[in-house]
């Protein structure tokens, strides 16, 4: 049932003054491999949620080819104070394809529902405003 799908490195950094969520998409490894040539060319959709319903959503560059991308690209999302409570981030590494769709690699959450590593990483941001925590995080199958 655990597939091995990858993992993925990113940093959370909230800065309570101005509302700034940072999300700084570091790098992947180990992806699963989504095309017949034994790679994929994965990049990072990530959507900020809230209650369920998505507010925004942005995305990395594409990486050719590769299974070990790295991107070292920063996304920002503006959440005042007093919403950080209610977001989630949903972490979606896809797999570009120039036919058809793109396809899912595998996904994670963070925040305050989020299981786990999920939880307790969005816990560390907000317990060090203004520091960026980085950790690697699991990829899941979608559900």
């Amino acid at each position: 049932d655990n597939v091995d799908l990858g993992d993925l490195m990113f940093s959370l950094c909230y800065l309570p003054t101005a509302g700034r969520l940072t999300i700084t998409i570091i790098k992947a490894r180990n992806l699963k491999a989504m095309d017949i040539t034994g790679a994929s060319d994965p990049y990072v959709k990530v959507s900020l949620m809230c209650e369920g319903r998505r507010l925004k959503k942005r995305k990395t560059s594409t990486k050719r080819n590769t299974l070990n991308p790295v991107y070292n690209e920063a996304i920002v999302f503006d959440v005042p104070p007093e919403n950080i409570d209610q977001i989630n981030l949903s972490i979606a590494v896809m797999d570009y394809d120039r036919v058809g769709h793109n396809e899912v690699i595998g996904v994670c959450q963070v925040g305050n529902d989020a299981e786990s590593l999920g939880r307790d990483h969005w816990n560390e941001m907000l317990s060090y405003p203004r520091k960026p925590i980085a950790h690697w995080h699991p990829l899941m199958e979608v559900r």
